[in-house]
C-alpha cells in the first residue's frame, strides 16, 4: 500500500515515515519544511507542496501516485502560541485539514490516520483519561484538534471516509539508531530543555509551579516513546485496511511521571548537573495528564514497552550528535 505521510519531516511524522519503510509499504512525504528538516527526509519520495494549497492540487497529488492511505502530521502545536495567535492555528489546522479532506475525497482515498493530542479533553474530570472523557479543550490548539477529528466523522458520514485519530500525551525520545529525535526550534518540550542544561547550552530548567496537589508538588505527565506512537500508527492503518471502523485512542504508558522526576532521570542518565529553577504556574497547565490506553491495547494490539529511562537514554544519544558534543 502506497501511504502519503503529510508533514513526514517533522519528528513523530520521520519516525512513522521511518517505520512505514520498514514495513514494506510505499512512502510519500508531503512537507512545506517550515518546522520539518531536510535530514529526516530519508524514507519515501519528497514532494515538497503545503496543505494550504488548493484541493485540487492534493487530489492530483494523490492520484498521480496511487496513494491508499494518508497519515497528518502537519500541524502548529505550541499551546502558549496558539493563546497569542489563535487565527494561524485556525487556519494551519483547520483550512489545512479541510484542504486534505475534499482532496481525498475527489482522489477516491478513504483511510486517515490523524495526529491528535491529549489537548482536546482540557482539565482532567478524572484520571487516567479514558476515550468516553468530555472533549472540551481549554485552548485554540486544542480546538484545532477537537474541530479537525469533528470535520473528519462529518467526512465519514456523508463521504465514507475512515479515519483513526490518536490523542498523544507527551511524546519523547529518539530512534533507537541515533538516526532521527526530537528537534524544535524554538524548543518547548521538557526533555530537550533539561538536555540542553545537561549540555550547558542553558542556564537552568524552570520548573513552572512546585505546589500543585501531586506527590513532589510539580506537574505530573504521561510520557511516550516516539517509536512506540510510530508503532501505533501502523496497527492503527492495518486496522481501517482490514475494514475497521473509524475511531479514536489515547495513546499513553498508563502512568505519570512528575517534572522533578524526569529532571533527575536526566541527571541520572547523563552524570552532569542541571540546575533548577521555581517559577509561577503556568495558566491552563492540569497537575495531572495520564493517558488510559486500554482501549488501544485491545482494539489495536498496542502496548507501549519503553519507559522514561529509554526515552531520555536514546534522546540524550540524538541531542548530543545535533549539538555536535560527545
Amino acid at each position: 500500500m502506497s501511504v502519503l505521510v503529510v508533514g513526514g519531516a517533522g519528528y513523530i511524522g520521520s519516525h512513522t515515515a521511518k517505520a512505514l519503510a520498514a514495513s514494506g509499504r510505499e512512502v510519500a512525504v508531503l512537507d512545506n519544511l517550515s518546522t520539518g528538516h531536510e535530514e529526516f527526509l530519508r524514507w519515501g519520495e519528497f514532494v515538497r507542496a503545503d496543505i494550504l494549497d488548493d484541493p485540487a492540487s492534493l487530489a492530483a497529488l494523490l492520484a498521480e501516485r496511487g496513494v491508499k492511505a494518508v497519515m497528518h502530521f502537519a500541524s502548529l502545536i505550541q499551546v502558549g502560541e496558539s493563546m497569542a495567535e489563535p487565527g494561524s492555528y485556525y487556519r494551519t489546522n483547520l483550512c489545512g485539514v479541510l484542504n486534505l479532506l475534499e482532496g481525498m475525497r475527489n482522489a477516491g482515498v478513504d483511510k486517515l490516520i490523524f495526529s491528535s493530542s491529549a489537548a482536546v479533553y482540557g482539565n482532567p474530570r478524572s484520571v487516567p483519561l479514558t476515550e468516553d472523557h468530555p472533549l472540551l479543550p481549554i485552548n485554540p490548539y486544542g480546538w484545532t484538534k477537537r474541530m479537525a477529528e469533528q470535520m473528519m466523522a462529518d467526512f465519514g458520514a456523508a463521504h465514507g471516509l475512515r479515519s483513526v485519530s490518536l490523542r498523544y500525551f507527551n511524546a519523547a525520545g529518539a530512534s533507537a539508531d541515533g538516526e532521527i529525535g526530537e528537534w524544535h526550534d524554538p524548543e518547548s518540550h521538557l526533555i530537550p530543555i533539561v538536555l540542553d542544561a545537561a549540555l550547558g547550552r542553558r542556564e537552568h530548567v524552570a520548573v513552572y509551579g512546585d505546589d500543585y496537589d501531586t506527590p513532589d508538588g510539580t506537574c505530573v505527565r504521561d510520557f511516550i516513546h516516539v517509536e512506540d506512537l510510530a508503532e501505533a500508527h501502523l496497527l492503527a492503518l492495518e486496522r481501517l485496511e482490514e475494514g475497521g471502523e473509524s475511531a479514536a485512542y489515547n495513546l499513553g504508558v498508563g502512568s505519570g511521571r512528575s517534572v522533578l522526576e524526569v529532571i533527575e532521570t536526566v541527571r541520572g542518565v547523563t552524570g552532569r548537573p542541571v540546575e533548577v529553577v521555581t517559577a509561577d504556574r503556568r495558566p491552563g497547565d492540569p497537575p495531572r495528564l495520564v493517558a488510559s490506553s486500554s482501549r488501544a491495547e485491545s482494539e489495536l494490539g498496542w502496548r507501549p514497552v519503553k519507559g522514561l529511562e529509554e526515552m531520555v537514554e536514546s534522546a540524550w544519544k540524538w541531542h548530543r550528535n545535533l549539538h555536535h558534543q560527545g
